[in-house]
């Protein structure tokens, strides 16, 4: 998907390891957060960033289930929504969160008519002006949707998080279910990529 003349970095390759607090109260919000703390991470590390060509971009995303019946929720809580209610004790192991998490949904949408949901993902992308990023930088969001509905159990038992209670619009599984090679051509992170993908040749064009 990515052009060929487009190297992708990980955070490995340049040396980040912290975590990063996610403090925002959306999911365009947080998103930018991970992208501009990478971005200073860059300029403050030269050394650990130190590659063949100058990094001129970042980009960061953040993914959450918005249900429609609730308002959207829980948008950008969707990772911890159990535990947010205090009726689920601290849990550490992420299999026992996503099950919790599947388990609210359920439990929120149970007897209720209307269970349209999506998948949302949002990237930014920080764009650096030259080699030295310290110029200007430029910042450009795009996200991908997926619709679908809330299942009225689970299904399944591939994907993470969500998925085994997700039926995506067009199919009569979860994502749970849906082979993988499916999942991955028709998800909200696919089509927030392939945005970031045609902003990224549209900014190769105008060179």
């Amino acid at each position: 998907m990515v052009p060929d003349y487009v190297s992708v970095l990980s955070l490995r390759d340049i040396c980040f390891e912290a975590e990063i607090e996610e403090t925002g109260q959306t999911l365009e919000e947080n998103s930018a957060i991970k992208a501009e703390t990478v971005r200073e991470w860059i300029i403050q590390n030269p050394t650990c960033t130190n590659q063949d060509d100058p990094i001129d971009g970042v980009f960061a995303d953040d993914t959450g289930l918005e249900i429609d019946v609730l308002g959207g929720v829980p948008g950008v809580y969707t990772a911890r929504w159990a535990m947010m209610s205090g009726g689920v004790k601290d849990l550490t192991n992420e299999q026992e969160i996503f099950a919790a998490n599947r388990s609210k949904a359920l439990r929120e949408l149970e007897g209720k008519a209307d269970r349209g949901a999506q998948f949302r993902t949002v990237i930014t992308l920080i764009k650096l002006s030259d080699g030295t990023n310290q110029h200007q930088n430029s910042v450009i969001q795009v996200e991908g949707v997926v619709r679908g509905r809330i299942a009225e159990k689970e299904y399944g038992t591939g994907g993470f998080g969500y998925d085994p209670v997700f039926i995506p619009e067009g199919y009569d599984k979860t994502f749970g279910e849906l082979p993988a090679e499916i999942k991955n051509q028709i998800s909200h992170r696919a089509r927030a990529l392939e945005a970031l993908v045609k902003e990224i040749k549209s900014s190769y064009d105008q060179i």
